[in-house]
């Protein structure tokens, strides 16, 4: 689909992806992206590359993997923050990233101020799915 036939979410979930395999040349298995009123979260899943899973294995591996993601989302800040305005016709006035190295997950939450809880569920177990009804 050409980019201007994308929502906004699906445009930022693709830069999210693309940014990720430049930046590493690992690319995230998925990228969900949740935009509320003043919230743009984007998760990218699976995102750590299998050397970057072994040497997180230890607590000293961990954190220097948790480390070089840190860098790596602070390095390329700007050029997220130019392309969410592109793409939202906002601003982005604050931008924090965390990396799970159990699950291989960065989770990159942009707040307008606010505290954004992000909460990364377990596959679906058969026969134990909730029913939320429609109102």
């Amino acid at each position: 689909m050409p980019p201007s036939e994308l929502s906004a979410a699906e445009q930022i979930a693709q830069l999210a992806k693309a940014m990720q395999q430049q930046r590493t040349g690992y690319a995230p298995k998925a990228v969900t992206v949740v935009m509320g009123e003043d919230t743009l979260v984007v998760t990218l899943l699976d995102a750590l590359s299998p050397a970057e899973k072994t040497l997180a294995q230890t607590p000293e591996g961990m954190a220097q993997v948790q480390e070089y993601h840190r860098r790596l989302f602070a390095s390329s800040d700007d050029e997220m923050r130019r392309e969410i305005a592109r793409i939202t016709g906002r601003e982005v006035r604050e931008a924090a990233a965390e990396v799970d190295t159990s699950t291989g997950t960065v989770i990159h939450a942009f707040t307008s101020g606010a505290m954004v809880q992000v909460y990364l569920l377990a596959p679906p177990v058969a026969g134990n799915e909730v029913q939320t009804p429609a109102n």
